[in-house]
């Protein structure tokens, strides 16, 4: 028993020098950032819920590193110089995919130092010229849609709705609002003319200012498209 004890122990201080020799690598260096934009413009998302994966080349068969977008859209990533590919997996965002054949949306990048990658997609709609402002003890929100992708790839739009939060961070869910109404898409009259409205949060302590933003939901996909977080004083 004591020979066996003593294996344990030198084997294990084996593999904790092995450890140590194998992490002392510089650490990743290069700054990539960038953003999902449609012809230039940002794309809204609830924060930190729509997810891409970055696989680097040259190193067998390693998982993929689950990346996630802000809500105005943007990535920040620190990494080491190589060869990598980007994966959006299918289902996520809410723009039309460009992989062919039930293929997921990908594109080979090279990084040798600091650079800016942007995403061009075509959102299935954008949010137009959103106006919210408060008033009565409402929220009130007006904007138009448009509909982008048509044809055979186009979708119905599910529901629109406005959110409104005591923080910047706005969006559909509980942890994301404080205050929501939402209008089914049947029930949208015309595209270049939604209101809506909802009543002004209560809350334990005073504050005097509120964050809202409108979202709209694509028949079919999870992820909605959001106009900008717009904070409001009351």
């Amino acid at each position: 028993m004591k020979i066996r004890f003593q294996y344990i122990i030198a084997l294990a201080i084996g593999t904790l020098l092995f450890a140590c020799k194998k992490d002392n690598y510089d650490p990743p260096g290069s700054r990539v950032s960038g953003k999902v934009l449609y012809k230039g413009e940002p794309i809204g998302l609830k924060f930190n819920d729509v997810t891409f994966e970055l696989f680097q080349y040259g190193f067998g068969k390693v998982g993929a590193l689950g990346q996630v977008f802000d809500q105005e859209g943007n990535f920040n990533l620190l990494l080491f110089n190589g060869d990598y590919k980007l994966v959006i997996p299918n289902g996520q965002g809410p723009w039309l995919p460009k992989g062919t054949g039930g293929k997921p949306d990908s594109l080979d990048l090279r990084v040798n130092g600091a650079g800016e990658l942007n995403l061009e997609v075509t959102p299935y709609y954008m949010i137009r010229t959103p106006q919210l402002a408060a008033a009565n003890g409402k929220i009130n929100a007006t904007f138009k849609v448009e509909q982008v992708v048509t044809g055979v790839d186009a979708r119905a739009i599910e529901n629109v709705a406005l959110y409104v939060n005591k923080t910047s961070y706005v969006g559909q869910g509980g942890d994301f609002n404080d205050g929501e109404t939402v209008l089914a898409g049947g029930a949208i009259v015309d595209l270049n003319n939604i209101a809506l409205s909802v009543n002004v949060p209560t809350y334990p302590t005073t504050q005097n200012y509120v964050y809202a933003r409108v979202g709209l939901k694509i028949a079919g996909l999870e992820d909605r498209i959001y106009s900008p977080v717009v904070k409001i004083n009351l």
